[in-house]
């Protein structure tokens, strides 16, 4: 049975509105894996008193529990990384033993907290990697970020559970990926991993089984443009550096002034 797209922008973006388990089986291979799933932390239609207060939006579709991530979550990503070249996920830190062993291992640091465990603040948000580094052999970046947040607080007027800063995701889209390459998201949720690869030059394919949170990537996505600082003239303090720099060159043992 064909599954036609709910979103195709013609240039390489694509979105399902569907359980990924129905659509995987029909995907071409992808470079990369990429996604944030459901955690197993309870953030279905009993929202704790903590996710409230944070304006977090519950899943409606199913409950998020340990066993969902055990029974369903899992499975699915081990289906989606059989079709593709390498692999990165968030899962979250308190059910990521129940993933395949990863290839690497790194972290989302938050130096301010961006929750509560049982041992107090979560500062770390586990990295799994799978697969080889696209750049593996020609270049080395770091397996970590710091902090990587936007500039707004993206915690208010959620529209998603457990969204992810873009700055965050567009630097996850840049260390798994090369240009010009497909992108798999099978748990897209609002559509940040898509809305980044879109900023980055890449071609992405999205599966949501809500269709709420993919009309809201479809919006995010038609509204979608990276913004680059421009730039600006030197400082006295930058055009003072670079003459001081000059002079030394100038002032180098077998420096030719002539």
């Amino acid at each position: 049975m064909e599954i036609k797209p709910y979103y195709d922008d013609g240039n390489g973006i694509v979105i399902y509105n569907q359980d990924c388990r129905l659509v995987l089986p029909s995907l071409p291979k992808v470079d990369l894996l990429l996604t944030d799933p459901p955690y197993g932390v309870q953030l279905g239609t009993d929202l704790t008193g903590d996710a409230r207060a944070k304006h977090q939006q519950p899943y409606t579709m199913f409950q998020d529990t340990p066993d969902y991530v055990r029974s369903v979550v899992v499975p699915a990503f081990v289906a989606a990384l059989a079709v593709s070249a390498r692999g990165i996920v968030t899962p979250g830190n308190r059910n990521l033993w129940l993933y395949p062993p990863p290839a690497d291992f790194g972290v989302w640091y938050n130096p301010a907290g961006t929750g509560r465990n049982k041992w107090g603040f979560i500062l770390a948000h586990a990295i799994l990697y799978y697969g080889i580094d696209p750049r593996a052999g020609s270049a080395a970046t770091a397996s970590s970020a710091w902090a990587l947040n936007d500039p707004v607080d993206w915690c208010k007027n959620r529209t998603h559970p457990c969204p992810k800063p873009e700055k965050f995701m567009r630097w996850l889209v840049s260390k798994g990926s090369l240009d010009g390459e497909l992108i798999l998201d099978p748990f897209m949720g609002s559509g940040t991993t898509l809305v980044a690869a879109k900023q980055l030059g890449r071609r992405a394919i999205g599966i949501e089984i809500e269709e709420k949170y993919c009309a809201i990537a479809v919006d995010r996505l038609r509204q979608s443009v990276l913004d680059f600082d421009p730039p600006r003239p030197a400082t006295d303090e930058q055009m003072a550096l670079l003459g001081w720099q000059d002079a030394l060159k100038d002032e180098a043992p077998g420096h030719d002034r002539s």
